[in-house]
């Protein structure tokens, strides 16, 4: 039977190769992104665009959108936010604020409202996108790590909150992933060590799956760049 899947950032990198395995493998799949529009299109798939994540009213109506749809939610993955690296002597007070509400207010929003209908899932699940750098913080990454390590306690303390109910709350935390926009970053570094999105899609398809019904609560590391 078809799961209905919602991808929060669905219209980047990484959103779109996720959304379409989920697509490929039968399921319904749903893109939210802040951005209006995706450049790349999935067949069948449904589009929600313009999407403040950090408003909990617009969370809503899009949320409400997809279980009309859909028939529910199933499976939710948190992929929206964003970057930043700069020194905390000389970057703006204003990034931390940022970083927070684009990778941990989005995923606290979306999650709290999407709730009810998970829990209404045989098989609810929630897979959150972390930060091997929010593991240990290099220079310049404060803002950013602090942000992340925001999902990672918020994975683990949600996994508690749910236990015994029918939703696991994993997340991935990978190193570097190969985007183009990484690439143009760091145009002299060894691409062949980053991660790539199809193979996070696999893994988080994995973490969405019967097979790892048992799994709740973990921060999985991806870090290959195979």
């Amino acid at each position: 039977m078809a799961r209905s899947i919602i991808v929060t950032g669905g219209f980047g990198v990484l959103g779109h190769v996720v959304a379409g395995a989920f697509a490929a493998a039968g399921d319904k799949v749903a893109r939210i992104d802040f951005a209006p529009e995706a450049k790349e299109q999935i067949a069948g798939a449904l589009d929600i665009g313009g999407v403040d994540l950090t408003d909990a009213a617009a969370t809503q109506a899009a949320i409400d959108k997809v279980a009309a749809a859909q028939g529910g939610v199933d499976v939710l993955v948190n992929i929206a936010g964003g970057f930043t690296w700069e020194t905390l002597e000389d970057g703006s007070l204003g990034s931390w604020a940022k970083m927070q509400a684009m990778n941990l207010t989005t995923c606290v929003t979306m999650t709290k409202l999407a709730l009810p209908l998970l829990t209404q899932s045989s098989a609810g699940r929630i897979v959150n996108i972390g930060a091997g750098a929010a593991i240990k913080a290099a220079m310049g990454m404060g803002a950013y790590a602090a942000s992340k390590s925001g999902v990672h306690r918020l994975t683990e303390a949600l996994a508690e909150e749910l236990a015994g109910k029918s939703v696991t709350v994993n997340a991935i935390l990978p190193s570097i992933i190969d985007t183009p926009t990484n690439r143009a970053d760091m145009p002299d570094a060894d691409f062949s060590q980053w991660v790539k999105p199809e193979a996070i899609a696999d893994v988080i398809l994995f973490l969405a799956s019967d097979a790892a019904r048992s799994v709740t609560g973990a921060l999985v590391p991806v870090t290959r760049g195979a």
